[in-house]
């Protein structure tokens, strides 16, 4: 049985970022102040196992963008481990090989709809075991969503906040169309973004 208590542990937050937006850092720091975190470790995945990264853009480019968008947030760090291993990026090797470096315990943080999926993830259940799961709201996905026996005895905790309606999936449709994006990416990712012509389509301005 998991401990209510998450305080002092270190949350992982993976995903692509791809790129990084205003959103991720909202749930990031609604995890940090609402569980006591000690700090949330955003982790840029290197080969996604269950997506193909879109428009090219490389894993150094997605850390630099990370890197960039937890600027001024003390709580927030950045890791390179999946980018720097090689072959496909599985939550359970990363959770396995960051436990020996935060011997304080960990949680990992993710949408609400991704971990509803997560039979499609290697070694599921091992992972329910090893780590709890700090979850951020998807619309239509409520708390008893995870009442199946998939999730019988593992440590779900719900953030308290309003879903977070943006994703980077539709930033890159903008940004392809040429239209603006600034408003929803650190001000910094915007300057890469712009410095580094990602994401963009023949023709866009």
């Amino acid at each position: 049985m998991w401990s209510s208590n998450l305080k002092g542990r270190v949350g992982v937050f993976g995903g692509t970022f791809n790129p990084p937006h205003r959103g991720h850092i909202r749930v990031a720091q609604r995890a940090f102040d609402q569980y006591s975190l000690s700090k949330v470790l955003f982790v840029p995945s290197g080969v996604p196992p269950h997506k193909i990264v879109a428009c090219g853009v490389t894993p150094l480019q997605r850390y630099e963008m990370v890197r960039r968008a937890i600027q001024g947030h003390p709580g927030f760090d950045v890791s390179r481990i999946e980018i720097d291993r090689a072959g496909p990026s599985y939550t359970v090797d990363t959770i396995r090989e960051l436990s020996r470096h935060y011997p304080e315990g960990m949680c990992f943080i993710a949408g609400a709809d991704l971990v509803l999926d997560i039979e499609s993830w290697k070694e599921p259940q091992a992972l329910l075991t090893e780590v709890p799961f700090v979850l951020a709201p998807r619309h239509g996905i409520g708390n008893e969503a995870f009442s199946s026996p998939t999730f019988r005895g593992a440590g779900l905790f719900f953030l308290d906040m309003e879903e977070v309606d943006l994703s980077s999936r539709w930033l890159r449709a903008r940004i392809a169309r040429g239209e603006g994006f600034s408003e929803w990416v650190p001000a910094e990712v915007a300057v890469f973004i712009r410095e580094h012509r990602l994401y963009r389509t023949n023709g866009a301005a």
